[in-house]
């Protein structure tokens, strides 16, 4: 498959002989090996969110060794987290929850580099985040970060990992937005409708659902940097943990996005090309 992340034309940087032991087992697999491990070892990727699904998404991308990691979020560690975001601890209770999670994940693999941004991303900030990464993580718990999340990963061609859990019940949804062709994130959910805005402080949510969709986002970040397997782009996956049961269904692009479509057109414009 042609790989979306594009980590530069430079040399892939080898990796020492401590790196070579600590992820062994990922060079072990054919899929992977040293190549697809040097990739992950050289990427960097945005997790948007350090709650229900930005932990077990931080805790494995740290794990897997990606190189640099920036994790951001606004809020505080509090003890109703504690529940089902794993990369927090009672004694951090009231600290940032970017602060806790940079201690989790670097006492779990000191050689990477997290930061820690405690804002919620807007406007040129989050831009400039989304440009500087090479894959972005949607963790967050809210349609309109997911949405402004969205137009930056369009607007920098970079792909987007985005999951949600909420009761019983799990998504998670993956978006090549370097291809023109290819659908977005407002194209499954449009913005502007009347939604209410669910959330776990409301309704509740099973803490076990967060650490499988954070771990099928996680799973899905590491097919595409490392580029082996396929990718679920353009795709919708369901979880119902009542059932125990996985659902997927195919996500169409919309001809009439504003987002995407506008996007599109841009670049084409840019490079003089007809869209």
């Amino acid at each position: 498959m042609t790989n979306p992340v594009q980590q530069g034309a430079h040399a892939l940087r080898d990796l020492s002989d401590d790196e070579l032991l600590r992820y062994s087992r990922h060079i072990l697999l054919d899929d992977i090996g040293i190549e697809g491990q040097s990739r992950i070892s050289n990427a960097k990727v945005l997790i948007v969110g350090a709650g229900g699904l930005g932990c077990p998404v931080g805790l494995y991308m740290a794990a897997a060794g990606v190189g640099e990691i920036t994790i951001a979020d606004d809020d505080e560690v509090d003890l109703t987290n504690l529940q089902r975001q794993v990369l927090h601890t009672t004694d951090r209770v009231g600290m940032p929850k970017v602060e806790s999670a940079k201690v989790q994940m670097l006492a779990l693999n000191p050689t990477i580099r997290v930061n820690a941004v405690q804002q919620r991303l807007t406007g040129k900030a989050l831009s400039d985040a989304v440009q500087n990464a090479d894959l972005v993580l949607d963790c967050c718990d809210n349609f309109k970060t997911r949405h402004a999340v969205n137009a930056a990963c369009v607007e920098h061609g970079k792909p987007l990992v985005s999951g949600a859990a909420i009761r019983l019940d799990g998504q998670l949804a993956c978006f090549d937005l370097g291809n023109s062709e290819a659908p977005c994130y407002h194209c499954l959910f449009p913005d502007g409708q009347d939604v209410s805005e669910i959330n776990c402080a409301t309704m509740g949510v099973l803490a076990p659902v967060t650490g499988v969709i954070g771990t099928l986002q996680a799973t899905e970040a590491l097919k595409i940097i490392a580029g082996f397997g396929s990718p679920l782009f353009g795709v919708l996956q369901i979880y119902d943990a009542r059932n125990g049961d996985f659902t997927r269904m195919r996500v169409p692009k919309d001809p009439d996005c504003p987002v995407c479509n506008k996007a599109t057109k841009k670049r084409a414009g840019e490079s003089g090309q007809t869209a």
